[in-house]
């Protein structure tokens, strides 16, 4: 693609030049999807032989099918709390295979993939089991995983109900945390009853960061690499090290991994939208003060006029003595 065509696939062109803005309103005000990592997924299946892949969380269906798309030929998708919804769409391709047991439990029972991609609960208790049994068990699969940056590199996040034991477990708050200041606060990014967080970041078994570095630190794990996607929560890419083939996946995935520049987009792109989220939480406040508030003058109007009507009363009643 030559650099004329490039620039006008990304920026309109003079006689389209609302191009760009078309594809921004086509975006959720917060990317959170897998789908937004196709290139390095592409990367991933180019540089290694991925048939099989064990997905953990699955969202609609559509980046199941992605892998489909990219070469795999099964893929095992485990999510315990699977819609109706998503139940149809997964029935629809043989190639898709709905799981329901909780990951921890259900790895051992399935066939080892060439590729896991872990994208279910954000917790230090999950990953580490998760992280654990492949690493173990699966030595020649490469591994991606979800959210290892803010807001659960550092802090576990629970769905709730959680199935977790009290051990495996921090005190959580259903407030949120923002990136305007480190307290949690109800104008934070919060579960709104679908998940709560643990009240303090970091220290230990805390965060889903910290059950990566803690069980790639474990004896027998040196030959595992690690690489980071700084961008949209945080991607992360673990494979074993061998000869040739790994060096040119990491060569493949370096400019993603080494960009400053996503890195900083990334930081931007969290603050603005921790920013909206306080400031949808203050208008909502303020509201609810202005409804209150309009209620009391209802309610006074009522009493003035009652008091009116009484005063016409006896005026009346004096009147006519």
């Amino acid at each position: 693609m030559d650099s004329s065509s490039s620039l006008a696939r990304r920026a309109g062109t003079r006689d389209d030049p609302y191009g760009q803005m078309r594809e921004a309103r086509k975006q959720p005000l917060l990317l959170h999807s897998m789908t937004v990592f196709r290139e390095i997924f592409e990367v991933v299946f180019a540089h290694r032989e991925i048939r099989s892949v064990v997905e953990v969380g699955v969202e609609s269906g559509q980046v199941s099918g992605m892998y489909l798309d990219l070469g795999a030929t099964a893929v095992y998708c485990v999510d315990p709390g699977a819609t109706a919804r998503l139940r149809a769409t997964l029935a629809e391709n043989p190639a898709l295979h709905l799981v329901t047991t909780p990951s921890p439990e259900v790895l051992p029972e399935l066939p080892v993939a060439d590729l896991y991609v872990l994208d279910g609960d954000h917790n230090y208790a999950v990953v580490e089991r998760e992280l654990s049994w492949i690493l173990e068990n699966a030595p020649g699969a490469v591994v991606v995983m979800h959210d290892l940056m803010w807001p659960c590199a550092r802090r576990d996040l629970y769905y709730e109900p959680s199935p977790l034991a009290p051990a495996d477990k921090h005190e959580s708050s259903a407030d949120g945390p923002t990136a305007w200041h480190d307290e949690l606060t109800p104008a934070g990014f919060v579960g709104a009853g679908a998940f709560t967080v643990a009240r303090h970041a970091g220290g230990e078994r805390n965060g889903v960061a910290t059950a990566v570095e803690d069980v790639l630190g474990r004896k027998g794990n040196e030959l595992w690499r690690f690489e980071l996607v700084p961008a949209v929560f945080g991607m992360g890419v673990l494979y074993r090290a061998t000869p040739d083939a790994d060096e040119r996946l990491a060569d493949a995935l370096r400019p993603y991994s080494n960009s400053n520049l996503l890195a900083t987009m990334e930081n931007n792109r969290v603050a603005l939208y921790t920013r909206v989220l306080q400031m949808q939480y203050e208008a909502a406040a303020q509201a609810g003060h202005a409804d209150q508030l309009a209620d009391t003058v209802s309610a006074q109007r009522r009493e003035i006029d009652q008091l009116k009507a009484e005063l016409h009363r006896a005026w009346e009643a004096l009147r006519k003595r």
